[in-house]
């Protein structure tokens, strides 16, 4: 592994823990309508098509956000932008615990709980900002590595719905979100890595071929580790038939696999190469994907899961040891508008394997669609990775060397 001391005095720890912790916690509150999703279908007597639509509103309302927010962050600074951000997460979530009492409450708390979910590309620029390339994708890999909030978000909501009520978890919640704040705002330090552009230069990463390349890829590496984490508490609990703790449980084991590999993710990526290590995290994800297509017992199925939240956790951490050797200068906002593609992506499979649950019977239907999928995204990411060789990254996918780094964004540009 990278040399641990060389590291830690190459950057600022303090601001990557702080980027850490509010990725983390603002990951759980995004995916608390996921984690308590057994405790709220089973009162409202849900659908399968209705469960897919409750847990996906959350991903697409902070999909739609993060791209905004990330641009903020241009202007006021990364750690401005997380205060804010965290301050407005403790407002939404007393709402909740004040006013949601119906099915169509939790619909419109799902978008309050969208806010959450903009934390993406701030956090991660915010905590890798301090960092020199050789070690963008290990820095990324821990800050990112804070959608262990999944695994949090699943192993204690339902216990805390289970004694006070869904409900009151968001408001435990709120007070939860204090932790994160208080830690950004007296230990986090802004980088100086940032060059202030105009908005249009911001922006441009919106159209250029590159970016949607990316998209794509965090469709399947993020979208698929978000889907499945927001579904998989309701997955075990009809499928299986086990306790609402159970299945957080089992989501727990899956979530926090995934959350671990991400940092392995982008250690691998520094080392081996972004695109070396995206080719083959893609092949184990569609390998798992197979296997869940055949409808295995309980153990099995959780060692499926094990298995593609392993590779899709790797997959985010190698995707973004690219991301900043690609925009250097724009790290924030490129990495928010790939974030939100790759959110809007985690809508898909709760929504497939819902409607295929309930059109069919099985979710076989919907992971085979998801498979296909991946396997195209792979194909499309070979063919346009001989152009990234060839211009701003080196073999793999590795950081260039420093006097030719210099030359990276024009090099890019040449193409586009």
């Amino acid at each position: 592994m990278a040399n641990y001391k060389a590291f830690r005095q190459s950057g600022h720890i303090p601001t990557l823990f702080a980027a850490f912790l509010y990725f983390d916690f603002s990951f759980a509150v995004w995916v608390l309508n996921g984690a308590m999703g057994p405790f709220i279908s089973e009162q409202f007597h849900l659908t399968q098509g209705q469960t897919g639509l409750m847990v996906s509103i959350p991903t697409l309302a902070g999909a739609f956000m993060r791209f905004p927010l990330g641009v903020l962050a241009q202007y006021i600074g990364r750690k401005n932008a997380a205060i804010v951000e965290m301050s407005a997460i403790i407002i939404a979530l007393l709402y909740g615990f004040l006013f949601v009492k119906n099915y169509h409450d939790v619909l419109a708390m799902g978008v309050l709980l969208g806010i959450a979910g903009a934390s993406f590309g701030v956090a991660l620029s915010l905590g890798a900002g301090w960092f020199p390339r050789q070690y963008k994708g290990l820095a990324m890999g821990i800050a990112g590595a804070g959608n262990s909030g999944t695994a949090v978000a699943a192993l204690l909501a339902p216990r805390l719905a289970q004694h006070f009520g869904w409900q009151h978890v968001y408001g435990f919640a709120a007070l939860f979100m204090l932790l994160p704040l208080c830690v950004m705002i007296f230990l986090a330090q802004e980088p100086p890595d940032m060059e202030h552009q105009k908005l249009a230069e911001h922006l441009s990463c919106l159209w250029e071929k590159d970016g949607w390349a990316f998209n794509f890829i965090y469709i399947i590496t993020f979208g698929g580790f978000l889907g499945l984490a927001t579904f998989l508490p309701s997955f075990y609990f009809r499928q299986f038939h086990v306790s609402k703790i159970e299945a957080g449980s089992l989501t727990v084991l899956a979530t926090l696999t995934g959350s671990v590999t991400r940092v392995l993710g982008g250690w691998l990526a520094d080392c081996f190469g972004g695109i070396a290590t995206l080719t083959a995290v893609f092949l184990i994800a569609i390998a798992g994907l197979c296997g869940l297509m055949t409808s295995p017992t309980l153990v099995i199925t959780t060692l499926l899961f094990m298995l593609c939240f392993a590779a899709l956790g790797a997959g985010n951490g190698a995707t973004f040891q690219l991301v900043p050797l690609r925009w250097p200068a724009t790290t924030a906002v490129a990495g928010s508008m790939i974030g939100e593609i790759g959110a809007l992506g985690g809508s898909i499979l709760p929504n497939l394997l819902g409607q295929s649950k309930q059109q069919t019977g099985s979710y076989a239907i919907g992971f085979t669609v998801y498979t296909a999928l991946a396997l195209l995204v792979l194909i499309m990411m070979r063919l346009v990775a001989r152009r990234w060789t060839c211009t701003w990254v080196g073999a793999g996918g590795r950081a260039l060397a420093t006097e030719d780094s210099e030359r990276t964004a024009s090099n890019a540009l040449t193409y586009q």
